[in-house]
């Protein structure tokens, strides 16, 4: 099971990252490339505390759907509304210097897994209170599932 508590894992996103353009044209959503960097970056800024996000947890989002999400070999499927807070549209961090932010994307993929000991029981906005095994996990997750948006 892919995860950011294995290095190899994170290498893999990293490499993934690095190929992505500001051009790179969406196969779903929404979101440019540019935008979609961005929100990588403001949820793992939810994950690791600095950035408050609205809640929308539901019994069946914390219980069931958390566990299909994080641990069926299943992809996430397109077109989930994401939270205000980490919406580019609304009141998400807006792109400025593309470079950059992927650079902060790699730096936040790190300050996550350093993090470990401290992500046990952070609240994530849909699936609720999270172990630090299924952070590492969805933080892996959400970055594979936006890389593809993008063709990577």
């Amino acid at each position: 099971m892919k995860t950011l508590a294995h290095p190899g894992d994170k290498d893999e996103l990293v490499h993934r990252l690095r190929r992505l353009q500001p051009d790179s044209v969406r196969h779903w959503g929404r979101m440019s490339a540019h935008q979609m960097v961005c929100h990588l970056n403001d949820s793992l800024l939810l994950a690791t505390g600095q950035r408050a996000v609205s809640h929308a947890i539901t019994l069946p989002s914390r219980t069931i759907i958390k566990w299909i999400a994080l641990y069926l070999p299943l992809r996430w499927p397109t077109g989930i509304l994401t939270r205000p807070e980490v919406d580019q549209e609304a009141r998400g961090t807006r792109p400025s210097d593309f470079r950059a932010d992927v650079a902060r994307q790699e730096a936040l993929m790190q300050e996550v897994i350093a993090q470990r000991g401290k992500l046990r029981g952070a609240v994530h906005p849909i699936f609720g209170r999270m172990s630090e095994r299924a952070w590492l996990r969805w933080a892996y997750l959400h970055t594979d599932h936006h890389l593809r948006q993008f063709g990577e």
